[in-house]
């Protein structure tokens, strides 16, 4: 396993009932991390919990989405010196246990992401969220030349170059898809390797069917507005 600092970072909004289990499965299955979890504006005990188990806490003074708060994740990991950051789900849809396959794979890339698609796994999606994910594999083996087979997966590892680039930028809404066209627009070393997720332990996704197409919409035009970028953006 990769040496380092290594730290976890956990977006999560009003996420109560399923952030302390999060946090203990983390820490069941690797003791040489840091929690920290980017309470987004909550209103309810996402704080408390997450303090109670032993995380960090980063609290936003308002919801600012999944894009800032995870941009202020690597902020953090790149102030205190961290070698590796990963993203986790704070709903328990990602098994702490599938960490290492990540921190094992970050020694010779730079983005890793656990993908439930890349082989046959147990995990069962949704035909609109089936959908999405092979329209988008398409569109990114169009404009990459490289076939992601879990484009919107947030169980992802990043060494310290990506770090450095997405605390210097990170897209706002919806951002899987287009953060990994940033990323290979920057010479970046990206692989998928095959993790086991679960169905989400508590609360509900905020996706619905007409919201859906809208994401496929915007995350398009996103993409192809990010790869016709010539100028690369520099980490600070």
């Amino acid at each position: 396993m990769i040496a380092g600092k290594k730290l976890i970072i956990v977006p999560a909004y009003n996420e109560e009932n399923s952030i302390g289990a999060v946090i203990q499965d983390i820490y069941a299955h690797v003791d040489d991390v840091d929690v920290l979890v980017i309470d987004d504006g909550s209103t309810d005990r996402t704080a408390e919990n997450a303090r109670f188990h032993g995380a960090k806490v980063l609290t936003m003074p308002f919801n600012v989405g999944i894009g800032g708060g995870m941009q202020t994740g690597y902020r953090f990991a790149l102030k205190h010196g961290y070698d590796v950051a990963v993203q986790m789900d704070a709903d328990g849809q990602h098994c702490a246990r599938e960490l290492p396959k990540l921190f094992e794979q970050i020694e010779q890339y730079d983005l890793v992401i656990g993908s439930r698609y890349l082989e046959e796994t147990a995990y069962r999606s949704t035909m609109m969220r089936r959908i999405g994910m092979i329209f988008f594999t398409g569109l990114l083996r169009i404009v990459l030349g490289q076939q992601f087979t879990d484009t919107t997966s947030g169980f992802r590892a990043a060494n310290r170059k990506v770090i450095g680039l997405y605390a210097d930028y990170y897209p706002m809404d919806y951002p899987e898809v287009e953060s990994i066209v940033y990323l290979k627009r920057n010479g970046c070393r990206i692989t998928e390797v095959k993790t086991e997720m679960r169905a989400r332990q508590a609360g509900r996704s905020s996706i619905t069917p007409i919201k859906s197409i809208y994401y496929m919409i915007k995350v398009t035009l996103s993409v192809i507005m990010c790869a016709a970028r010539l100028k690369e953006v520099k980490p600070r």
